[in-house]
C-alpha cells in the first residue's frame, strides 16, 4: 500500500451528511424511478438509507469492496458482488476519490446510475451524479470515522 497525498482535511458532521444526501435524492427524483438501491459498502451505507427514504425505495442491496485501510489505498478486494447489469437500479457511495472503486462497480452493473455525495476530480467522470466536488488533494473525514473530543484551548496547544 502507498500513502495517500492529502495535504487538506474537510471534516463531515452528521447534519452535513444528511443535508448533501438529500441534497443528492433531489437531484436524482427527476432522473429515476429506480427499482432499488445498491448501495457501496461501507461509506455508501449511510447516504443510501437517506435516500432511500427521500426517494421512497425500499429494495436495497450492497457490493462489498475494500481499497482503503485508514489513508492507504490497497488493492481492490471483492467482498460480495450482485447479479445483474444494474438495468433501473441506483449505485450510492459516499465518495469517488482516483476511480478505482467506481470504475470496478461501473464495469459490473454498466447499467444502473452511479451517484455519490462527494466527488474528487480523478473520479468524477466515472459518476453519473454527486453533489459536492473537493480538491483530489483533500482527506473527507465522515462523521462515522470520528468522535467527539476535548480540545486544549489554543494558547495551551502554542505552547
Amino acid at each position: 500500500m502507498s500513502e495517500a497525498p492529502y495535504n487538506k482535511g474537510f471534516p463531515v458532521s452528521w447534519e452535513q451528511m444528511h443535508r448533501d444526501a438529500r441534497a443528492l435524492a433531489w437531484r436524482l427524483l427527476e432522473k429515476g424511478p429506480y427499482k432499488g438501491i445498491i448501495a457501496i459498502t461501507r461509506g455508501g451505507l449511510v447516504p443510501a438509507a437517506i435516500i432511500a427514504r427521500e426517494l421512497d425505495i425500499r429494495l436495497i442491496d450492497t457490493v462489498c469492496v475494500r481499497s482503503y485501510s485508514d489513508k492507504s489505498r490497497g488493492d481492490l478486494e471483492w467482498l460480495k458482488g450482485i447479479e445483474g447489469d444494474g438495468t433501473d437500479m441506483l449505485i450510492i457511495d459516499d465518495l469517488v476519490d482516483t476511480g478505482k472503486t467506481a470504475k470496478a462497480v461501473r464495469e459490473k452493473l454498466p447499467h444502473a446510475h452511479f451517484a455519490t455525495v462527494y466527488a474528487k476530480p480523478l473520479g468524477r467522470e466515472i459518476v453519473d451524479s454527486f453533489v459536492t466536488e473537493v480538491s483530489q488533494d483533500t482527506w473527507i473525514y465522515f462523521p462515522w470515522d470520528m468522535e467527539l473530543s476535548v480540545n486544549a484551548p489554543i494558547s495551551e496547544r502554542a505552547r
